[in-house]
């Protein structure tokens, strides 16, 4: 990759990238992660096959804005409603009941999917560029760290990531908090970074 490219063009690159089948790493509010085409199935299978990852393991998506959530989920709880409002953008992701057209690569065979809007600039730009939503899924090998820089990826990935839009280290931290709904009650599926 042509390291003196803006991060506007490699961005852009990098959509291109991505609604052309291809994987792309890019930096979120934590750590990298791995964007491919949530609605190709050839790349979800690369996607895994790259991560080593366990199929019973769902793949988690970013969103421009609340309208993609249409693409994605069937309905919008209500409960969660409150939750978008206050903390997207940001670092919580909502699992909602799945369109039936769904892969069951990206949602492990449960019937939901997972989806936030980011706060880090760079993958907003990125997903509304792409004009659909993106997966979310850590830059790592199952059961290694997440990429936190360019020398983290190349570690773990070599050149088998088609491109990586290179925003410098990111802060690492925790993971999104991923909360579910079950009974009409919310479900803290995993704690991260926000405190429900």
């Amino acid at each position: 990759m042509n390291l003196t490219k803006t991060i506007n063009e490699q961005i852009a690159a990098a959509a291109t990238v991505i609604k052309q089948g291809g994987v792309v790493a890019y930096p979120t509010e934590t750590y990298y992660g791995l964007a491919v085409d949530p609605f190709n199935h050839n790349a979800l299978q690369r996607l895994f096959d790259l991560k080593q990852r366990p199929a019973a393991k769902p793949i988690l998506t970013l969103i421009a804005d609340t309208p993609q959530l249409a693409c994605l989920a069937e309905y919008i709880p209500p409960l969660f409603e409150p939750l978008m409002t206050r903390y997207w953008p940001g670092p919580l992701t909502l699992v909602f009941p799945a369109q039936p057209t769904i892969s069951s690569l990206l949602t492990a065979g449960t019937g939901t999917v997972g989806a936030r809007i980011s706060s880090n600039p760079v993958a907003q730009a990125l997903v509304k560029l792409v004009a659909s939503p993106i997966t979310a899924t850590s830059a790592n090998i199952s059961g290694k760290s997440a990429a936190l820089s360019l020398a983290d990826l190349n570690e773990q990935f070599g050149s088998k990531l088609d491109l990586v839009v290179d925003a410098g280290s990111t802060p690492g931290g925790v993971g999104s908090t991923v909360v579910g709904y079950d009974h009409n009650a919310l479900v803290v599926l995993r704690q991260g970074a926000v405190s429900l």
